[in-house]
């Protein structure tokens, strides 16, 4: 019987593939893809999958380190796998962004781009969230050597709040300091710990799916406003209050304190109605010179003075004059159309999710825009030969999909349409050009530039801006 794990010796790390991992090959040229190696690498791989022309695995030993390797900051490194670049120097992580968009547009896609700018790197690094969401649990990850197995220890040493181990639904790592988020956020969730443990509140399980105390979610804004949103599993009154009374006795200049009862088996909060318990019940964030309104549900960029650089890649591909008809396809909370319609005729945005409508149309009021007009529905559905009829042909199109990119029939549509100029805002490079590919039949591609919104990961933006040929 074949061997299915063993190792692979002596494997040089040449570049980053799928999900962060590095990708090597061996002597007979099988693509080897490697948990927690960076280009340059030389390693020994364990290897734990083999299926066809390709192997996975983890490294082993590292033989020869990159001369790119650096030292990681967080001492939840290793186990968390959030920041999975955090071994890699950020001018080399740029690079190797730089390096996928090349690949999947124009290796893999055969894209023709006129203009290949250079990657658009974050000015903060480290603490650059305004979000964080964070797990309860009764039984979190264990460290090697930490407990003594001639001792018996009480059930709440298990008790954890932090992230979900990657690939691991039940077990939550512990954090204590995360370098994603600026304080106040660590020191309000290890006193939020402190305090359930003090009031011997049940840390919830996810695997029986029992228990009080299920989720946080921390927001953050540059303008110094904090939100927290407490889910709670069981609907108990006086110990809701109890626990959220003491944290506001914590911290007492938190903007707004909302809370959620979640009974569901998933954790998912959009389809519950969520309470607030002190505050306004939202925070103001600012980009620019445009203010949002931001609530517990409300879909926003989570690198708030990132998410401004991206918008201003965008604002000059899209090179309006203030006599432009924009169309904002996927608009989310409208944010992109707010931002351009300073400079535009008119901008209408299309959104699936109403909820997220309802915050573009509230934060089009904040800020007294008058030419923004926002649809909910499907944007296949919505976009139309008689919506079209009703707001005219747009001069620029932008559009921002989810990470499946756009539906065939929407791009379809856009290509009876024919808007001289689209602005492609995308997150997953893969899916982007396999949609520049089917717009290529009309369109050329005259330049693209990445835009790096989340340092140490592997997630990458990237803005393209597409011309109607001459045909």
């Amino acid at each position: 019987m074949a061997r299915k794990q063993y190792t692979l010796p002596n494997i040089l790390i040449h570049g980053i593939a799928d999900r962060g991992k590095g990708v090597g090959r061996t002597a007979e040229g099988m693509a080897v893809f490697v948990d927690g190696a960076v280009p340059g690498d030389v390693v020994d791989v364990f290897v734990q999958k083999k299926k066809g022309g390709f192997a996975e695995g983890r490294v082993e030993t590292i033989v020869t380190p990159s001369p790119d390797r650096v030292e990681a900051f967080c001492e939840h490194f290793a186990i968390c796998g959030g920041c999975k670049w955090q071994n890699l120097d950020y001018q080399a992580q740029l690079r190797h962004k730089q390096q996928v968009v090349d690949d999947a547009l124009r290796r893999i896609g055969k894209i023709e781009i006129a203009e290949f700018l250079p990657i658009l790197g974050a000015p903060e690094t480290r603490f650059y969230r305004n979000k964080l969401e964070f797990g309860f649990s009764n039984k979190r990850w264990v460290l090697e050597g930490e407990f003594s197995k001639e001792v018996e220890y009480p059930p709440v040493s298990l008790y954890g709040l932090g992230f979900h181990k990657a690939g691991f639904f039940d077990k939550i790592i512990d954090i204590q300091k995360c370098w994603l988020q600026a304080e106040p956020s660590n020191l309000l969730r290890n006193t939020c710990k402190q305090i359930a443990l003090d009031q011997e509140l049940e840390f919830y399980d996810p695997r029986h799916h029992k228990g009080f105390l299920r989720n946080l979610m921390v927001r953050l804004t540059t303008t110094g406003e904090l939100m927290l949103l407490v889910s709670f599993a069981q609907n108990r009154p006086e110990a809701i209050a109890r626990y959220l009374d003491a944290i506001l006795e914590k911290f007492p200049e938190m903007t707004t304190l909302v809370y959620c009862i979640n009974t569901k088996l998933n954790d998912s909060m959009f389809d519950l109605d969520v309470q607030t318990y002190r505050g306004k019940g939202y925070v103001i964030e600012q980009l620019g010179d445009l203010k949002f309104k931001i609530g517990p549900k409300s879909f926003f960029q989570t690198n708030s003075l990132q998410g401004k650089q991206l918008y201003d890649v965008a604002a000059e591909f899209a090179g309006l004059t203030g006599n432009e008809n924009v169309y904002d396809l996927y608009t989310g909370t409208g944010s992109i159309a707010l931002y351009l319609a300073r400079y535009c005729k008119s901008v209408v945005g299309i959104e699936e999710i109403p909820e997220a409508i309802a915050d573009a149309e509230e934060n089009m009021r904040l800020n007294g825009i008058e030419n923004a007009t926002f649809y909910a529905g499907d944007v296949k559905s919505v976009l139309s030969p008689e919506f079209v009829q009703k707001h005219g042909r747009p001069d620029v199109l932008i559009t921002d999909p989810p990470r499946a990119g756009m539906h065939p029939k929407a791009v379809e549509f856009l290509l009876d349409l024919a808007a001289p100029r689209i602005v492609y805002v995308s997150c997953n490079p893969a899916t982007q050009a396999r949609d520049l590919q089917m717009l290529s039949e009309k369109y050329a591609v005259l330049k693209v530039r990445p835009v790096d919104m989340f340092p140490h990961t592997h997630h990458i933006e990237n803005v393209a801006l597409l011309e109607l040929k001459d045909l």
